[in-house]
């Protein structure tokens, strides 16, 4: 057992471990479709997206550009609603939900890691990790003690008083993970998070994901590169809008 999902254990900062991935649905989407309107004329972004994630997976989501893989994230981290069809996560039914509603189920669930990191640029590492506590009425104190645990966790405990411009991109990135993790989320959703990293920091950003993965968090990683994909437990390939393909990644030695 990993060092990362250790410390998480131990103080009780996730869900137990499953240890293998569970055959309870996760997500579940039947016959989704996303258009656009662009003047007269209506551009499909999805056709007839199934798509089926179990709880305890760590799957991975490629696609070319204007495939819909950016889309399908917004719809799965309830951040753009869709045309026609379900959603489920976690057995809920995700449909036309209240701006309100919606946000309540993405901090009930749903933890983002992106590309860019979006960290607030005047707020330190531990106040950017604070943030989701500070919106779900946690007092500062209290806020300020599990967010400094969360970045010890991710090698980051040193760097809590240090703005996101006095650090590296694989730092910005993990205090990014903690900050997803800080509110204990059902799911993961990461858009490219290594897009902006070299192949070495890549590599760490990877394994703190799949030591997160080990502790019974569903992990959901948006790539366009193949050696990033053939770390998670499956590919899912969307092409022109549709699911082409969810191949299983062949276990690594």
């Amino acid at each position: 057992m990993n060092a990362l999902y250790s410390m998480l254990m131990e103080q009780g900062a996730l869900p137990p471990c499953r240890c293998t991935v569970s055959f309870v649905s996760m997500i579940r989407l039947t016959k989704i479709n996303k258009s656009y309107r662009i003047g007269q004329h209506a551009l499909h972004v999805l056709r007839d997206v199934d798509l089926h994630i179990k709880a305890g997976e760590m799957v991975s989501i490629m696609g070319s550009s204007g495939s819909g893989k950016s889309t399908l994230l917004n719809i799965l981290g309830i951040l753009d609603q869709y045309d026609s069809g379900d959603y489920y996560l976690d057995e809920t039914p995700i449909r036309a939900l209240s701006e309100r509603k919606a946000a309540m189920y993405r901090n009930r669930f749903i933890g983002f890691v992106f590309q860019s990191f979006n960290l607030l640029p005047f707020k330190n590492a531990l106040e950017n990790v604070a943030v989701p506590l500070y919106y779900q009425g946690v007092s500062r104190r209290k806020r300020n003690r599990i967010a400094t645990s969360y970045l010890d966790r991710v090698g980051l405990a040193d760097w809590a008083e240090h703005l996101p411009s006095e650090m590296s991109g694989g730092q910005k990135q993990r205090v990014a993970i903690a900050r997803a993790l800080v509110a204990r989320p059902r799911v993961i959703l990461a858009d490219e998070p290594t897009g902006a990293l070299d192949s070495e920091t890549s590599y760490q950003i990877m394994q703190i994901l799949e030591e997160v993965n080990q502790s019974g968090i569903t992990v959901v990683v948006v790539t366009h590169e193949h050696d990033i994909a053939e770390r998670t437990h499956r590919i899912i390939r969307l092409h022109d809008g549709r699911v082409q393909t969810g191949d299983p990644v062949p276990v690594r030695q």
